[in-house]
């Protein structure tokens, strides 16, 4: 008989526990400091599992690094290295029959590319990588980042590539506009005066290691005369369109094979 009143007071004390806790409020999910931009808080917040589980993104090309083979002997392997930028350019369309090779991740900054430069471009073997990045920096996609974090990136990524024996183009960030109503809130995110300084300090540091990193100046011929990218060349502002990558290909061929040249014994 005790034993059953034990039971039935057992019982009625796990209900009312389970009930209290079924009354409270459900946890809201983590969140993220504002920005100040809607769009880019946004996209923030649908990067959460991104930035806790995977933070370089390491998961994307990991299958097609294991399936690809070895440079042949003489290959002249180029892997295309950057952000959303890299990520839509269609390699195939503009360097028919070469062995270059796209890591491009969208929306990635510097700081994502450093953890992923070893799996993603070391671990290939080129004779060079084309660097593209740093925009997504100034936009803060992974946070506030000051200038001198954004080069001590570079930095590391180029030292990382020197000493493995692959020679680094770096490209200048582009100009962004603000000439259409897609543009706007990409150009808000972005300071050309940032984008200006990033691209002295690239230009710089290549220049004092001049075998090893090139310095491409895209800026230069997608600048126009108010300091922002043609409107013609990028629909939204920040992404090139067909016209923008026909301007960029062939500065990526005499920039790589200046780089090639300077990889000879």
């Amino acid at each position: 008989m005790k034993s059953s009143r034990c039971f039935q007071r057992l019982t009625l004390v796990l209900f009312i526990t389970v009930s209290a806790l079924a009354q409270q409020p459900a946890q809201a999910p983590p969140s993220i400091p504002s920005t100040g931009f809607p769009g880019l808080d946004q996209y923030r917040a649908s990067r959460i599992a991104v930035f806790t589980d995977d933070y370089g993104q390491l998961a994307r090309y990991r299958a097609a690094n294991a399936a690809l083979k070895p440079p042949a002997t003489g290959e002249n392997r180029v892997v295309f290295f950057g952000d959303s930028i890299t990520d839509i350019w269609h390699l195939d369309g503009y360097f028919p029959g070469k062995p270059y090779i796209n890591r491009g991740i969208g929306g990635q900054t510097t700081q994502q590319m450093l953890v992923r430069f070893r799996q993603d471009v070391i671990d290939l073997q080129p004779k060079v990588v084309i660097i593209l990045a740093g925009t997504n920096d100034i936009a803060g996609n992974t946070g506030p980042m000051r200038l001198e974090d954004i080069e001590a990136d570079y930095a590391s990524v180029a030292e990382l590539a020197g000493s493995n024996n692959i020679k680094v183009i770096y490209s200048s960030v582009l100009p962004v506009h603000n000439y259409t109503e897609r543009s706007k809130d990409f150009f808000a995110q972005r300071s050309p005066e940032k984008i200006l300084a990033l691209n002295k300090w690239l230009k710089s540091y290549c220049a004092a290691a001049s075998s090893s990193c090139t310095y491409l100046d895209y800026f230069s011929a997608m600048v126009d005369d108010k300091g922002l990218m043609k409107r013609d060349l990028a629909d939204d502002g920040l992404h090139p369109n067909a016209a923008g990558f026909k301007i960029m290909a062939p500065m990526a061929e005499a920039a790589i094979e200046k780089a090639l040249a300077n990889a000879k014994p």
